[in-house]
């Protein structure tokens, strides 16, 4: 088990693996926990005895079951405020949120802002404390969630807008894709030497067993081809791909993406 420190406070944030490549992120402080986006509560449950944690509060991103499945359990035993966006169809919550909302997590002594990021979704929303991102589905290291209910433009937007973020803002993403997603930027980006080194980091991470995450914004905006749409070696890169030169952004987003979905 890899345990990530980070300079919010006291805070340990530790990757509970789930299912075949996601990562259930709990936050500690002491005996104090909270979960993001728990779809299997067995993990979550084994860990919390493990430590003889207490869990506080659950922090949901979107609908999908990957990242809702463990909410009804963990309810039933441990009675935590469950957080999530306005969407009928995530089930057990506490609190309903939207764009600048804040939630403040007591026992943890940490204050999340929450952002509205659709794309991936429709209802997707992402949880930021200064040195702290909770994306959910709507970036991961090198890529970024497929079109599930949301529009190009609202990803692209969406992305835009988590890149503007503090370089040394660590990405909590949740879906181990990162060697499979620079595969694709290497094609996507094929002149990128950053993009190269941090491909070289990574292998040797997943072949010690650990996590390539957190990333950081800064990193994501020097490797990863939807955050680099203006980028002169991915316009020339799509355009080969597609046989037209994107007119802007949006458009270099869009085939990107619709590229990336049939790598």
């Amino acid at each position: 088990m890899t345990t990530q420190h980070t300079a919010v406070h006291r805070i340990e944030i530790v990757p509970l693996p789930a299912f075949k490549d996601n990562y259930i992120w709990l936050l500690r402080v002491g005996n104090a926990a909270a979960v993001v986006d728990p779809g299997d509560d067995e993990v979550v449950e084994r860990y919390l005895a493990q430590q003889r944690l207490d869990l506080t509060a659950i922090l949901i991103t979107h609908h999908h079951p990957d990242h809702t499945g463990g909410v009804a359990g963990l309810v039933a035993r441990h009675k935590p405020v469950v957080y999530a966006p306005v969407d009928g169809r995530i089930e057990g919550v506490t609190r309903r949120l939207r764009d600048g909302d804040e939630v403040a997590l007591a026992e943890l002594d940490l204050h999340l802002r929450v952002m509205a990021v659709p794309g991936h979704t429709d209802t997707h929303v992402a949880y930021y404390a200064p040195g702290i991102l909770f994306p959910g589905d709507t970036i991961f290291s090198a890529g970024c969630g497929r079109l599930l209910g949301g529009t190009a433009a609202q990803l692209h937007d969406s992305l835009l807008r988590l890149g503007a973020l503090p370089g040394d803002t660590a990405v909590y993403c949740t879906h181990e894709y990162t060697l499979s997603n620079l595969a694709f930027a290497q094609a996507a980006d094929p002149d990128n030497p950053a993009r190269d080194q941090w491909l070289a980091t990574c292998q040797a991470l997943r072949a010690e067993g650990k996590p390539t995450l957190p990333s950081t914004m800064a990193r994501e905006k020097s490797v990863n081809p939807f955050l680099r749409t203006s980028s002169p070696g991915v316009i020339d890169a799509v355009t080969r791909h597609t046989g037209v030169r994107p007119p802007d952004a949006l458009a270099c987003f869009t085939a990107l993406r619709a590229w990336k979905d049939n790598f």
